[in-house]
This record gives C-alpha cells, sequence and structure tokens, in this order.
C-alpha cells in the first residue's frame, strides 16, 4: 500500500499544529512517514502529554508518609497498613461515551480496570462520576441508558462492585456528556509493578486480545473539540470484552507471581505506541517492534493501524527471558494471545519493522518527556457579581423542586443496574453516601467517594476546587473513615481560550490548597480538555475521587436515624444560597458566588466527627441543598418523618461548607453538645426524626407523598 503525502491537511488531520510539526522537522531532520507522523500525533496530542496542564499538574501536592507511588505511573499507591497497599486512579472517556454511549462507558470501565491491574493489585471497587445535558434535551436520556449499561454492563460481568458516584444534568453538557471512571484494587505493598523497562535484549511480550482497527486515532479524536462531523468520528471508538478482560486480569496476576515480569503497562490510549514509549522511556532505553508478530484479528492491517489501534483488554511487557514458557503457558491456559514483538536495546529509537521494511525509526524520548509543553495564555475568572435578592421561598415547595429534580432525585434507576456486591465484601451499597468495602480477611475497610459541584467552579475556581476536595473529604469522615489521598479527572473546555485556562488554574490551585490543609494528597489522575461543540464548552468539572481508611469496622458510621433521635447540626449556618441547588432548580437562576471554604474549620469539624463517633448513630455531611435536602435524604432512607425547627430559607436550603448533620439520642446529643463545647466547634440541635409527615417550620407534607416523588423522578426524567 502506498503510503499519503504528508500534507497541511493531513498533518491538521492528526491534531497537530504548523510549529509542532516544525519541531518534528527539526527533531528528526526529515519529512516523517505516514506512520510517524501517526505516532507524533499519538504521543504529542493533549489527551497522552497534558501539554496544556503539565505545568500546573506539577503544583499540586503528591506526596505523604502514605504514598507509595504518586503520580506518572499508571494509578497511585497508598500505603494502608500491614504490608497491603490501596492502588486507585480515575480517568475519563468523555467523547467516545458522547460518540457510542454504551461502548464509550463500557471501555472506560474496561481502561481504569487495567490502570489498577497492570500494577498487581486485584480490583476491589468501581465508582463513576456521569454529567449528562438537560433532560429534555432530545440525546440525554439516549445518552443516560447506553453509559449506564455500558458501565453496568462491563463491571457486572468483569466481576467488580461499583459501589458510588455521582449523576448530573446540566445543558452546557447537551453536546458533550462526562464520564468518569474510578476504579481501587488491592495489593502487596512490596509486590507493586511499575512500567519502567530495564534490561538490554529483553523480549517485549504483547498479551491479551488480537489487535483491529477499533479506535485507531481514538487518543487524538479525545484531544479535540466537536463540531458537525462528529458521525464520522464513530470508528475511533473501542469494543469491549469483559469476560477477555477478566482472564487477562487473572492471567497478569499468575504471571506477576510467577517472577517472569520486569516491567508491564496496559495499551490504553493510542494503544502500542504509548505503551512502548512510555516503557523505554522510563527505563532510559530503546524499543524495537517487528508488528509481522503482533495477533491481529483482521487482515491486512497496515502499520499505522496496527501501532494507533486502540482494541481493549491488551497489556505489553518487559519479560525476563529464561521465564518465556513459563509465561507462554500461564496465557494458552487463560485462551489468550502472547507474542513476542521486540526486544529492548540500548539506542535511544523507536524502531517499527514491518514486512521487510523500516515504517519509523524515531528517538524515542523525544515522543515523550520531549512532548511541547505549553504555558498558555490565562485570565482569572472575573469575581461573581453579587446574589440579587432571593425571595422567602415555601420549604415544602423548595424541597419538591430539588427531590423532584433528576441531578438530586434518588438514583436507584442508576445504581441498580450496577452489582454492588459481587466479591461479598461490600459493607455500604451506593446511595447512602461513601461506598464501603471490607478489605478481604482482615477487619479492616475502604471507603470511597467522588464528588465536584460544577456551578461553583465556573462562579468562583478557586473555590470551588476546594469544596470539591472538601466535599469528598467530608464525605469520608462521614461513614467514619480517616481520608488517605485522592485523584483528580480536570475536564474542562478548550485550554487555547484564556478564560477556560483561567477556570482550570484556579481550580488548580483550589484543588492543592485543599489537599495540603487536609492532608489528602493527589496521587493519580486525568486530564479531559476541549470538551466543547461548536464552540459551546462545559461547565468547569474537576471531579475529586478519594479513598479513606477505616482501622475497623467497629468505626463505620452507617445507622439510620430511629424515632424520636434529634436531628444535631455541627458546623455554622450563614445561610449562603449563592450558586445553590434551590437557586437552579426552583427559582431557575445561577448567580451570586460559590460558598466559602474555611479549610481550617473543615479540618476542625471532620476531626470532631471522627473523635466522636460512638455517640453518632447517623451522620451525613451537608452538600448541595443545605440541611433541608439532606435531612430528607437521611429521614426518608429510614423511612420516618422529619421536623426542623426553622422555615427560614437561607437556614434550610443554604449551602456554608464545613457542615454535618448527625442523627443521635438525647443522651448522645447532651455528650456531642459537651464535646463541642470544648472543642470550639459549633453545634445546635434543629429538630427531630420519626412520625410519618415532614415538617420544615411551618409547611408540612405527608412522607408517603415526598418520597413517591423522590423515588420516581430520575426515571420520569430519562425514562
Amino acid at each position: 500500500m502506498t503510503e499519503p503525502d504528508i500534507t497541511p491537511e493531513l498533518i491538521a488531520a492528526h491534531g497537530l499544529k504548523p510549529d509542532e510539526y516544525d519541531r518534528i522537522l527539526q527533531i528528526i531532520g526529515r519529512v516523517p512517514t505516514f506512520t510517524e507522523l501517526g505516532i507524533f500525533s499519538a504521543m504529542w496530542n493533549e489527551h497522552c502529554s497534558y501539554k496544556s496542564s503539565k505545568k500546573w499538574l506539577r503544583t499540586l501536592p503528591t506526596t505523604g508518609p502514605q504514598v507509595i507511588c504518586g503520580p506518572g505511573e499508571n494509578a497511585g499507591v497508598v500505603d494502608i497498613g500491614d504490608g497491603q497497599a490501596v492502588i486507585f486512579k480515575m480517568e475519563s472517556h468523555n467523547h467516545p461515551s458522547y460518540i457510542e454511549p454504551h461502548q464509550g462507558a463500557a471501555t472506560g470501565v474496561g481502561g481504569i480496570l487495567r490502570d489498577v491491574f497492570t500494577m498487581g493489585a486485584r480490583p476491589i471497587a468501581a465508582m463513576n462520576a456521569l454529567s449528562f445535558g438537560a433532560p429534555a434535551h432530545p440525546k440525554t436520556a439516549h445518552l443516560v441508558k447506553g453509559v449506564v449499561e455500558g458501565i453496568g454492563g462491563y463491571g457486572n460481568a468483569f466481576g467488580v462492585p461499583t459501589v458510588g458516584g455521582e449523576v448530573r444534568f446540566h445543558p452546557s453538557y447537551n453536546g458533550n456528556c462526562l464520564v468518569n471512571a474510578f476504579a481501587a484494587g488491592l495489593a502487596d505493598a512490596d509486590a507493586i509493578f511499575y512500567s519502567a523497562a530495564s534490561g538490554v535484549g529483553m523480549p517485549v511480550v504483547y498479551l491479551g486480545a488480537k489487535t483491529g482497527r477499533d479506535g485507531v486515532g481514538g487518543a487524538t479524536m479525545a484531544s479535540a473539540e466537536f463540531d458537525e462531523t462528529i458521525e464520522e468520528k464513530r470508528p475511533t471508538v473501542q469494543v469491549g470484552d469483559p469476560f477477555t478482560e477478566k482472564r487477562l486480569l487473572e492471567a497478569c496476576l499468575e504471571l506477576m507471581a510467577s517472577g517472569a515480569v520486569i516491567s508491564i503497562q496496559d495499551m490504553g490510549a493510542a494503544g502500542l505506541t504509548c505503551s512502548a514509549v512510555e516503557m523505554g522511556d522510563k527505563g532510559g532505553l530503546g524499543i524495537r517492534l517487528q508488528l509481522d508478530n503482533v495477533p491481529q484479528r483482521e487482515t491486512a492491517m497496515t502499520a499505522y493501524e496496527m501501532m494507533l489501534s486502540e482494541s481493549q483488554e491488551r497489556m505489553l511487557m518487559v519479560l525476563r527471558p529464561e521465564k518465556e514458557a513459563e509465561a507462554r503457558a500461564i496465557f494458552a491456559k487463560w485462551d489468550l494471545d502472547f507474542a513476542i514483538v521486540g526486544e529492548t536495546i540500548p539506542e535511544d529509537r523507536f524502531l517499527i519493522l514491518h514486512g521487510n521494511a523500516v515504517k519509523a525509526d524515531l528517538p524515542l524520548s523525544k515522543l515523550s518527556s520531549s512532548a511541547p509543553e505549553y504555558d498558555r495564555p490565562w485570565v482569572p475568572t472575573p469575581a461573581a457579581a453579587p446574589l440579587a435578592p432571593v425571595p422567602p421561598v415555601d420549604p415544602i415547595a423548595g424541597l419538591k423542586a430539588l427531590i423532584g429534580a433528576p441531578s438530586y432525585a434518588h438514583k436507584a434507576w442508576v445504581w441498580e443496574q450496577y452489582d454492588s456486591q459481587v466479591m461479598a465484601d461490600t459493607v455500604r451499597a451506593p446511595g447512602l453516601g461513601a461506598g464501603v468495602v471490607r478489605v478481604h480477611g482482615t477487619g479492616k475497610a475502604l471507603a470511597f467517594t467522588s464528588d465536584v459541584t460544577p456551578r461553583y467552579v465556573r462562579a468562583n475556581p478557586v473555590e470551588g476546587g476546594r469544596q470539591a476536595v472538601a466535599e469528598a473529604w467530608r464525605n469520608l469522615v462521614a461513614c467514619g473513615a480517616t481520608p488517605l489521598a485522592a485523584t483528580d479527572n480536570l475536564n474542562f473546555g478548550n485550554p487555547e481560550k484564556p478564560e477556560i485556562m483561567g477556570q482550570f488554574v484556579g481550580a488548580i490551585q483550589g484543588i492543592g490548597e485543599a489537599c495540603r490543609a487536609l492532608d489528602m494528597p493527589i496521587v493519580s489522575g486525568n486530564v479531559s480538555l476541549y470538551n466543547e461543540t461548536d464552540g459551546k464548552g462545559i461547565l468547569p468539572t474537576p471531579t475529586i475521587g478519594a479513598v479513606g481508611l477505616l482501622a475497623t469496622l467497629d468505626d463505620l458510621i452507617a445507622g439510620r436515624p430511629q424515632p424520636g433521635d434529634l436531628a444535631v447540626l455541627i458546623g455554622e449556618t450563614a445561610g449562603h444560597l449563592g450558586q445553590s441547588a434551590l437557586l437552579a432548580e426552583h427559582l431557575g437562576r445561577e448567580d451570586g458566588d460559590a460558598p466559602h471554604v474555611d479549610l481550617a474549620a473543615e479540618k476542625r469539624n471532620g476531626a470532631f466527627v471522627l473523635a466522636n463517633r460512638a455517640q453518632i448513630a447517623a451522620c451525613t455531611d451537608l452538600s448541595d441543598g443545605g440541611l433541608a435536602l439532606a435531612a430528607f435524604e437521611m429521614a426518608e432512607g429510614a423511612g420516618l418523618g422529619l421536623t426542623l425547627d426553622t422555615g427560614d430559607t437561607g437556614q434550610l436550603f443554604g449551602e456554608d461548607q464545613a457542615r454535618y448533620l448527625v442523627a443521635c439520642g438525647p443522651a448522645a446529643a447532651e455528650a456531642l453538645a459537651a464535646a463541642a463545647r470544648a472543642a470550639g466547634v459549633p453545634l445546635a440541635v434543629v429538630g427531630r426524626f420519626g412520625g410519618d409527615t415532614v415538617r420544615l417550620g411551618g409547611s408540612a407534607a405527608p412522607l408517603a407523598d415526598l418520597s413517591r416523588l423522590y423515588r420516581s423522578a430520575f426515571a420520569a426524567a430519562v425514562g
């Protein structure tokens, strides 16, 4: 097959700017081959190189006594004591999920699971954070159904419990849904596998499923805005097979136990190209690949297609040569491909052979560590205008507006499609706050959550970034877990627009401040930019996934209110209504500033909850919807009515931060009040649980009516 001429149009189609192409010419001193152009395009796109974000990501706190491995590997590794580690990461599959929701979401789950088990961990938990357009938009219901089916279909078949996450709706996602997938696994702290190749002349081995043409150019597509050519991008979405991935997991863990693995890397974005380059670059070695040996499921595949295919369920490994027969036998047993496709070489070269021809011969280090790095111009987000007056709201009408909105309605329609109990270690299933999973064979447990409030980030990126971290931290504390570390999934629009880049910079600043103040470092993550369609960007959505540790399950706060329990509010309420859920869902407004996050108060109030958990029967943090929504969710989950003493709009629906709602008996409430006085923590009894009516100040409605609305609104919106 004759290769196409390298024209300006072809260069642009590969997502390379003219100055980037000039840089390629300087590096290699000649016109690249078609395959080489594809390799540069894959390695230098935003998705793989982080070229617009690297400068700012370096400012995040990534270390701590609990951190074994921070960003830069497939996933972050955190010590949980007793020689064990939790390995976790969150990653986006936004563009593919908008084009083909079922496969886009499914392969997002598959990819994040591989990131975890490629480091030697058995996956024990998954979560997802989903953002969709307006419920009434013609594409929304189709996207919701496809994405949820894809996540459930892959995770359930693979056999990992989905224990938490979030779903939101906003018109800014009409042309660009977000699918952020999280996975966590367990490994022995002294048996972690890394991706840096070592040793010259070592076999490079291809493992797993065969290579096809699905996903060719997927990473480049994920680094571009959408326009009217979106349907043409459908072939760049990969197709997943969870049963093959399950076999790949078992084969890899068996292979790792055999001592055969020098280094291992999953084939994710940009497939064979990215995995080979990263292994070589981290080890300071070159790689020679012979593509004739690559297992292929389609005929007459070109070097370009094989290097850029994103076919799923594949790994690349550097093997100890004396272990080849043993390793091959393991993969044959699991009915998976095992092929030696190359070797490590001492020169700084990425040499690709196909047939009798050299298809690419490039300096390997220039593909990864010498990728362009931009200090993009940015402007700070202007201060939000003061909040226009908010009229008093009938409390029950305000509550109905929230619980009837799909963003805040009961999400059973979503999580009942996910298996949350597989592996039999799930202690707390979705729908009640952070998910909790027992560390098998021990008395310990891990808690998982994911959070962000995009409206806050748009109004005030620094406060919004702080708040996303603080809410994740509170969610872990509210179930009795000590927060350990976090992963971030930073979803933004086009970074070439200074105001979008300003949102990114502000959010990173806020995230960094909060992670430092709360001792919750960022150990892994993902950046997803160019989430725009026809020039319209999404709300800035820096999702924070966080993990906490319960040293013993006796520390778990997972009870429900009992009749006669008091509703006790910890933290200070000023009644902040700017950018609140009440404004958006009941009054159709999105104005004012984000709530201020007092990080010292967050730390103090959270420490108080953990220190006094013996007195606390049930606990939730307060976030969207304020006291009214938190108290209703707590009461409704227990099948109880509720009385809150105030009818004031700000007191009920304000979204002040650093607050928790606790249910406990009168004696425990007195003990908590005494402890709070001693600790200087604001605490007040604000109502009680019981009966079959919800009373907010002077406004009341039967619990049964509100419960019916709450539990049917989501399905009604997307049904």
